[in-house]
């Protein structure tokens, strides 16, 4: 099979060779991502995302940090200075849904003209709030995908879209339990 250069904006040669470096080197798999969470006044806080770690050395290929800002709708007691929490959940998903396709599909050699996400999930805050209700998370969570492609049957992007649901780090954490280890320093 022979290497595509680049297709939808991704470097297979590149995505090959990392796949390749991995395979020989499993130890270049391991990553550590890291956010952080300053309020700011009511509702608002503003996040900067950062360095990670790479098979146990500092990444230092950015040279700012992302800075978020989060927030709830005035209903929830907010200013709207930015998304909730949860919709940046939701959001997570969609990224991770959309790089996923893309990539998988430039390996392919599929073209994707047109691909987005839409994501939506039902949560009911009354545990939040300390009243009784279901569980304080999304009870369903539903992404709708639309694709585009020049190059590829329909059972061939419906394929690729299972595909990247099996495995899509964000949707995996959200099906299934991850350990929270949460600790407190009081100043």
């Amino acid at each position: 099979m022979s290497t595509i250069t680049a297709g939808n904006g991704i470097d297979v040669d590149q995505l090959v060779g990392t796949i390749e470096a991995i395979k020989d080197d499993p130890a270049l798999g391991a990553f550590t991502f890291r956010a952080r969470s300053t309020w700011a006044s009511g509702t608002h806080n503003v996040g900067h995302i950062a360095g990670f770690t790479h098979a146990g050395n500092e990444d230092q290929s950015r040279v700012a940090p992302f800075v978020l800002e989060g927030d709830e709708p005035p209903v929830l007691l907010g200013s709207n200075n930015g998304p909730n929490a949860v919709e940046l959940l939701l959001q997570a998903l969609a990224f991770c849904y959309a790089v996923g396709y893309v990539a998988n599909a430039a390996a392919q050699g599929i073209e994707i003209e047109r691909m987005e996400y839409e994501v939506e999930g039902d949560l009911d805050v009354r545990p939040f709030l300390g009243l009784d209700g279901p569980r304080p998370g999304f009870t369903s969570i539903r992404a709708k995908g639309r694709v585009f492609s020049p190059n590829a049957t329909s059972e061939q992007l419906q394929e690729l879209c299972q595909y990247v649901q099996d495995s899509s780090p964000v949707r995996d954490c959200l099906a299934n339990p991850v350990p929270i280890e949460t600790t407190l320093e009081v100043l």
